[in-house]
């Protein structure tokens, strides 16, 4: 099979979808990969790397493109939809629920999008979990940084000094993403709290996390109760394919104290906030309500070495077995594929984008 990597040109994306370890793997494989020029650059990885690894490399995004399976990072942009077509299997992360004009593009154009986020094994979103392990780990560090007076924040130190009490952190959901940053916020020794739903969860958070950190049963009267006196707050919550819940009306910000600092690591599902909107690394943070949001919806591509690094690991595997068996014969062999299947042929084969865009779904006709 002929396989594209091309460069990703969404705002500050400077990861790359393969790393050249993963390209050679996949030429051992008998396929040929096409890697755009300078795809790698951001990661660390020069076209050289990839040229010896066994790639060829080409001068145009167009030619990349033009292989039977592209494989991403992040969502098409607009300019890229051109590149779509019925013949064309595209592997990358979707987000396809907070993203109608793309699912438009998608479904128009006749092409085969299998999403990341939404390969499930059992409860586990495993291409996924790379990355929300690097946001909910940056969401800590960009909300201290935040917190800072010099950046606009009440100027509170998360980890505190002898003699003042740490700063308290608010983390929406256990999940990886949640766990993450609480980890992160209880190793600089900040007051944690994690509010989820899942008692088993909880268990399990309650066992593994740091003595400062403490669950809390997730409802609109504990938020409300927790909210005034929190410095950072996180929102990790997620709906497998689906928008993010809006847990976080206008009001309720209203009564955070001014400075307090909002990273919503859910933006890129549409974000668990009435006040969220998407930002990016050249202009990361907005206020609203006296409280500074942070919603860049590439997050992990701050940290583009190791995000390039662990995402290969996720998602070579699947990529050698679609390229080997060809994709409808992947597709029938490995189920958690099937739950990749955002859109194939015209139509809307994930159940919870099509609700949450309103569309009509369309099993996908594959079976064990």
């Amino acid at each position: 099979m002929k396989i594209g990597i091309p460069r990703e040109i969404k705002n500050k994306e400077s990861r790359v979808s393969c790393t050249p370890g993963g390209v050679r793997e996949l030429v051992h494989n008998g396929h040929h990969v096409l890697v755009e020029m300078g795809a790698g650059i951001g990661s660390g990885y020069p076209d050289e790397s990839y040229q010896v690894a066994g790639a060829v490399l080409v001068s145009a995004a167009d030619e990349a493109w033009s292989a039977d399976m592209v494989v991403k990072v992040k969502e098409p942009m607009p300019s890229e939809y051109g590149y779509l077509r019925p013949d064309l299997i595209l592997f990358t992360y979707l987000h396809l629920a907070a993203a109608p004009e793309l699912t438009r593009a998608l479904l128009a154009s006749g092409a085969t999008g299998i999403a990341y986020e939404t390969v499930e094994i059992g409860r586990r979103l495993p291409l996924l979990e790379p990355m929300s392990e690097i946001a909910g780990r940056m969401s800590t560090i960009v909300g201290a940084h935040y917190l800072s007076r010099a950046q606009g924040g009440k100027g509170v130190l998360l980890g505190g000094v002898p003699g003042v009490l740490p700063g308290n952190v608010l983390v929406l959901g256990g999940g990886t993403a949640g766990v993450n940053a609480g980890r992160m916020a209880a190793g600089l020794g900040a007051n944690l709290t994690i509010l989820e739903v899942d008692l088993e969860k909880m268990r399990f958070l309650d066992i593994s996390m740091h003595q400062s950190a403490h669950t809390l049963y997730s409802n609109e009267q504990n938020l409300l109760e927790m909210l005034p006196g929190v410095d950072l707050l996180i929102g990790a919550v997620l709906l497998h394919g689906a928008k993010a819940p809006k847990l976080l009306r206008r009001d309720m910000l209203k009564v955070m104290k001014p400075g307090s600092v909002f990273v919503d690591i859910a933006i890129d599902q549409g974000g668990c906030a009435e006040t969220s909107r998407p930002t990016t690394h050249d202009d990361p943070v907005y206020v609203e309500e006296d409280i500074i949001h942070y919603c860049v919806s590439n997050m992990p591509g701050a940290y583009a070495r190791t995000a390039t690094q662990a995402l290969t690991n996720a998602t070579l595997p699947y990529a050698i077995k679609i390229a080997n068996h060809g994709c409808n014969d992947a597709l029938r062999r490995i189920p958690e594929l099937r739950s990749g299947l955002n859109v194939r042929q015209g139509h809307l084969t994930c159940q919870a984008v099509a609700e949450a865009l309103g569309m009509p779904f369309t099993p996908a006709p594959y079976s064990e």
